[in-house]
């Protein structure tokens, strides 16, 4: 039967794919001509993730002893792998609306997405002794929660300013900044969902 362990080695290869995501992600944000390039690496790691998933979920399956328990495991993991799963609608709707300049806003909310998948990335180790690093987790945890607070602030005044642009111009451009704005949100989102998922770990075990 495997051991147990292999659950946080999985976690944290998991986590390295996040950040390494989102900074693809963020990084077609600044336009240009590796935008379609860096598209393709978010799809990679989307696809390295989904990879990972399944060794989780097939570990879970297998382990006649896990770590914590295996519903925890199972929501942690999939909370992770929805986070990818929405920075890849993202970059899938910037090519898809052919955007190749974007709002400041809009970078800023990318640049939340980049902290938080470090954050997530710093707690996830701290995992495998809850116990000596439960005042940690939900230190990073509250951050990440007031990340995307913040990228909330940053998404309506990136709508308003938006909505006064194209009130004089296309209306189309509406249209498209709203489903980018609409996706980065999400992804941020996604984010906080993990870390209520890492922090109800935590209250179950201290």
């Amino acid at each position: 039967m495997p051991r147990q362990e292999l659950f946080f080695p999985l976690f944290e290869r998991h986590a390295e794919v996040l950040v390494a995501g989102a900074r693809a992600m963020r990084e077609m944000l600044n336009g240009g001509d590796g935008l379609t390039r860096r598209c393709q690496d978010v799809m990679a790691q989307e696809q390295t993730a989904d990879d990972i998933t399944r060794e989780v979920m097939v570990g879970i399956r297998t382990s006649f002893i896990t770590p914590f328990d295996r519903a925890d495991i199972k929501n942690l993991i999939t909370s992770m792998d929805d986070a990818i799963d929405q920075m890849q609608q993202t970059a899938k709707a910037i090519v898809l609306f052919e955007m190749t300049a974007f709002e400041s806003e809009m970078q800023a909310m990318a640049d939340a997405v980049v902290k938080c998948a470090e954050l997530v990335q710093r707690a996830v180790p701290l995992l495998s002794n809850i116990g000596s690093n439960a005042a940690a987790l939900n230190e990073l945890c509250a951050q990440i929660t007031r990340i995307e607070g913040q990228a909330d602030d940053i998404h309506d005044a990136g709508l308003k300013k938006l909505y006064q642009k194209a009130k004089a111009g296309d209306p189309m451009e509406f249209v498209r900044g709203n489903e980018i704005y609409d996706h980065l949100e999400e992804s941020v989102d996604r984010f906080d969902d993990v870390a209520n998922e890492i922090q109800g770990i935590v209250i179950e075990h201290v």
